[in-house]
């Protein structure tokens, strides 16, 4: 959580020399990330391990807890995908390039991309059902047996599986695939043109420049696949599997689904690490924030000490001499 709070800080100033749209995408990218962190972690994990019998454990606050985490979940992935596209488009579309990658189709492209992921995870909040009532009051959420009975909630959760992550998955192949196609046969022509100027191999700071705007890109949509594969993989084996059932805990089933789980959280979490490990800029910011506390406590201390030994050198002690109890700075 502090590391995407420190994400937001960096990004949200717009010194790490990115432009306002790609920043508009970073600083939402974050901050949906961190509050998958918060609704699923502070408000589910924890209350349901740790304190079970919290207000946070009654029936509507469960099922709007869970609502919410596949809202925000939602949010997170296809605000990737939006800004995968947009850098598709920044390196292959360039009559495209000025209409759409602007500061204000980037925060008309975020903010229908998070209304439409709330819309569509409503029904997970009539999803649920008590486990048990005690004085009238519902508590905890297991899932209705008409989810396992009902073809509409079945297709449902196939719909809500494809969208979120099947199809984002693809669209990620797909534009990083057809972006790196650009960029190599962009950058072969370009060193034949300067080879035939220039008569002789010279290194092309635009492209270079181009290389590493990217490196950004690719690192968090090939983290984003990487960390949800299980989830996918575990989705379809439940589908397919005939008899599929978790059984115990010490399971491998079990330890696939929870593996599974904690690779899809710690898909919110990485993205400020890979701008660290990408971007220059963003490191340097980083060590700043860092260092600005115990720079200002060095200053403040030496100011206090030279205050204080001009204080004692107006002393009227013979020598130079300080009685440590009657004079000197206190």
């Amino acid at each position: 959580m502090v590391i995407n709070l420190t994400a937001i800080f960096i990004l949200s100033r717009g010194r790490c020399g990115l432009s306002k749209c790609i920043s508009r995408y970073l600083v939402s990218m974050a901050v949906t990330d961190l509050l998958v962190i918060i609704i699923a972690v502070l408000f589910n994990r924890v209350p349901g391990i740790y304190f079970p019998s919290s207000f946070l454990s009654i029936t509507p606050v469960c099922s709007l807890s869970i609502a919410s985490i596949y809202a925000a979940r939602d949010c997170s992935v296809w605000l990737t995908v939006s800004f995968t596209f947009d850098r598709c488009v920044v390196i292959c579309f360039q009559k495209l390039k000025t209409k759409y990658c602007t500061e204000r189709t980037a925060a008309v492209v975020i903010g229908t991309v998070c209304i439409l992921c709330c819309l569509v995870n409503i029904p997970w909040y009539f999803l649920h059902e008590p486990i048990y009532i005690v004085d009238g009051i519902p508590w905890f959420c297991k899932l209705k047996k008409i989810r396992y009975t009902s073809s509409l909630w079945a297709a449902f959760q196939w719909i809500d599986r494809l969208l979120t992550p099947c199809l984002p998955f693809f669209l990620v192949v797909f534009l990083n695939a057809l972006t790196v196609r650009h960029i190599l046969t962009a950058s072969r022509a370009r060193t034949r043109l300067r080879e035939q100027s220039n008569g002789e191999k010279q290194s092309d700071s635009e492209m270079k420049s181009r290389r590493k705007s990217i490196v950004l890109l690719f690192a968090i949509s090939g983290s984003f696949i990487l960390l949800w594969v299980a989830y996918v993989v575990q989705f379809f084996l439940e589908r397919f599997q005939t008899d599929y059932k978790i059984g115990i805990f010490s399971g491998p089933k079990f330890i696939f689904l929870e593996s599974a789980n904690m690779f899809q959280m710690l898909s919110c979490c990485t993205n400020t690490f890979i701008y660290a490990v990408t971007q220059r800029k963003f490191r340097e910011q980083v060590t700043t924030m860092v260092k600005y506390p115990w720079i200002r406590i060095i200053v403040v201390a030496v100011i206090s000490f030279s205050s204080c030994k001009r204080h004692n050198g107006d002393a009227d002690s013979p020598d130079g001499y300080l009685d440590p109890v009657n004079d000197g700075c206190r």
